[in-house]
């Protein structure tokens, strides 16, 4: 199973022309079956996809449309063991603590990859591929 970050949502609302290639990639992901997020994701998404001055900033109602449709596919809430376990793959990898908590919500959740643009690309953290779906669109 694949644990999809912020970006990749953002990317697949994205009307900015130099992101179309980005928004091909993302819209594809996100028709996968085998995905899942966590209720972090979601957080940053809404506030990231309304931010005033955005680029096709979304309504507060579509965007919480995106976040809805979304929990057709598995999602993993924030537990004080995602929490515990994010100190600790902080502690472990130096990542700041919200891509530790990325990390610490895939390995929760089963997911044994973690598509996002965020993290260093190919590297494994506890049996958790980082892989950055979009190099090739750069």
């Amino acid at each position: 199973m694949r644990f999809i970050d912020t970006n990749v949502l953002l990317y697949a609302i994205s009307t900015d022309p130099d992101e179309q290639a980005k928004r091909a990639i993302a819209v594809a992901i996100l028709e996968r079956p085998d995905i899942g997020f966590s209720i972090q994701v979601f957080q940053e998404f809404y506030h990231q996809a309304t931010r005033p001055g955005r680029l096709g900033a979304l309504s507060h109602r579509m965007a919480v449309g995106v976040v809805t449709s979304s929990m057709r596919f598995p999602v993993q809430p924030m537990t004080l063991d995602v929490l515990f376990d994010a100190f600790r793959i902080r502690s472990l990898t130096g990542f700041s603590y919200w891509d530790s908590a990325i990390l610490a919500a895939a390995r929760a959740l089963g997911c044994d990859e973690v598509l996002t643009e965020d993290l260093a690309h190919g590297r494994t953290i506890e049996g958790v591929a980082i892989v950055n779906p979009f190099r090739s669109a750069a």
